[in-house]
């Protein structure tokens, strides 16, 4: 039998998602599964990485059964998954604590120790990043001071990606992408530094080898197999982190080329061939060899919309067999009907804190600028410029480290509203071109089993087989003058407040 198709999986923060694609970038099948995020504590966000696991496993069963594709017709397999967890497990692979994921800051006063303790400036000369509490780094030490029962049986920590791979072939192995959540990892050298190591605490013991994103580091087994439906012996690459891979199946593979991220988080990766680092910001390799990605990566995204709907949205959920629209579509098109600017209605989008480029654990989001004139379509299209506007911000920084973008390539679940795309491009300034958005993550994933197995002979050939453009949105210059003072509150609003925006 043929080996026709790639599968691509999604680790993401709600669900993971799971496609198969033939050689030029169609989806043949596609599935989810859901798992919820953990909420203990205040600034605790975690999950048990075994339920990522029987999510992927069903998954996948649903998109061989529906796509009517054999085990035997994939070629490879290809994994990436958010960012900065800890999965501690043991020698064994037993997962021995739920996992802090990205949003957690539960360790924020360990970074202010290490911070002062071995100095900001040597850590992020050594990794290119700065030491906040969403990173891995904090993680594995926070396990270390607080559940030593869980520390002391630690044999090696992985990563969302790395874990499914472990869990699909038994190979232990961190990718290259992934290695920006440990600030003992080198960002000039692609390496373990392990004075670093030492320094912040972290045996390098806990650390797996490092190996490159496409690398295939094994093939399903017959355990996996029997669960996930695949056939035993498919090669499995190493796969790498969400934003990257989402970055690669958005086209972007050279210098310049920017993505912009618009799931459950916002944000931006600029492509450069060089090493371009600001603490603001975050720096990682790419996926694709010889790039680095700066990053800018925020809490408001495609989850403010969703969060708005579900707690205000009743209404429009109500009318949906009258209109023929859904919740979304309904609040888009009011939103629509107010004019740019939300006409004095300012939203800072800070729903989880805030990561680059303010970096506050305990930012909150704002509405300003209510009035009894102002209704539901304006806070709707309020919280839309906000997001917009923590774009800009990071771009800004970005421009100022000597990372310009030039157009922007739209991924996520918010790059499907026009209008909410529509709004980037005006606030930013930049073309928003919008590739095929509900599948870039996954095919950046399948994109790297194909190069790592041999079905495409290099990332050129990958990108312009499989990368389609859907729609172009250039910048209303009538709307720029409104935006730029719009912006300027945005600003001035987070200074203003940012006093009342610490631990009580």
């Amino acid at each position: 039998m043929s080996k026709d198709y790639l599968l691509g999986i999604d680790i993401g923060t709600s669900a993971c998602k799971v496609a198969i694609f033939n050689k030029n970038g169609k989806v043949m099948a596609s599935a989810n599964g859901d798992y919820p995020v953990y909420y203990p504590h205040e600034g605790w966000a975690q999950q048990k990485p075994d339920e990522w696991w029987h999510a992927v496993c069903g998954a996948i069963c649903e998109c061989l059964e529906t796509g009517n594709i054999s085990g035997e017709q994939i070629a490879g397999v290809g994994i990436d998954g958010q960012s900065w967890s800890a999965i501690a497990i043991d020698h064994e692979g037993n997962v021995l604590t739920d996992t802090p994921i990205w949003m957690d800051t539960r360790a924020q006063e360990i970074c202010d120790r290490l911070n002062n303790e071995i100095g900001s400036e040597n850590i992020f000369n050594v990794a290119g990043n700065s030491l906040q509490p969403s990173y891995t780094t904090a993680k594995i030490l926070w396990y270390k001071e607080n559940m030593p029962e869980v520390y002391n049986k630690i044999y090696k920590i992985l990563q969302s990606n790395s874990f499914i791979a472990y869990r699909l072939t038994g190979a232990i192995t961190q990718d290259l992408s992934q290695g920006y959540g440990l600030h003992c990892f080198d960002m000039r050298t692609g390496t373990w530094d392990e004075v670093m190591c030492e320094k912040l605490g972290i045996p390098v013991d806990f650390l797996p080898e490092i190996v490159a994103c496409d690398k295939v580091v094994g093939t399903v087994t017959e355990e996996a197999a029997a669960q996930s439906g695949l056939t035993v012996g498919t090669p499995v690459v190493a796969g790498g982190l969400d934003v990257a891979c989402g970055t690669l199946g958005a086209g972007v593979i050279h210098p310049g080329e920017t993505q912009e991220q618009g799931g459950q988080a916002g944000g931006m990766s600029i492509c450069t061939d060089t090493y371009k680092a600001d603490p603001s910001l975050i720096l990682g390799y790419h996926v694709v060899p010889g790039k680095w990605l700066l990053q800018g990566g925020t809490t408001g995204g495609g989850g403010v919309m969703r969060w708005f709907e579900r707690e205000f949205a009743a209404y429009e959920r109500s009318r949906k067999a009258d209109t023929g629209k859904s919740s979304l579509e309904q609040l888009n098109e009011i939103a629509e009907a107010v004019p740019a600017g939300s006409e004095g209605v300012v939203f800072l989008p800070y729903m989880s804190g805030e990561r680059s480029p303010v970096w506050n654990p305990y930012a909150k989001g704002v509405f300003y600028g209510l009035d009894f004139a102002k209704t539901k379509g304006h806070i709707v299209r309020a919280c839309m410029e906000g997001v917009a506007f923590s774009l800009r911000h990071n771009l800004e920084v970005a421009e100022a480290a000597g990372a310009k973008a030039e157009v922007l390539r739209a991924m996520g679940g918010s790059a499907n509203s026009l209008l909410w795309t529509q709004i980037k491009a005006d606030v930013t300034g930049k073309a928003v071109v919008v590739p095929a958005s509900d599948t870039a993550t996954t095919l950046g994933a399948a994109i790297l089993a194909g190069v790592g197995v041999g079905f495409y002979k290099d990332y050129e050939e990958a990108v312009s087989m499989t990368v389609k453009e859907t729609r172009r949105h250039e910048p209303n210059p009538e709307n720029k003058e409104v935006y730029n003072k719009t912006y300027r509150t945005y600003r001035d609003l987070y200074e203003s407040l940012k006093a009342m925006m610490v631990r009580k």
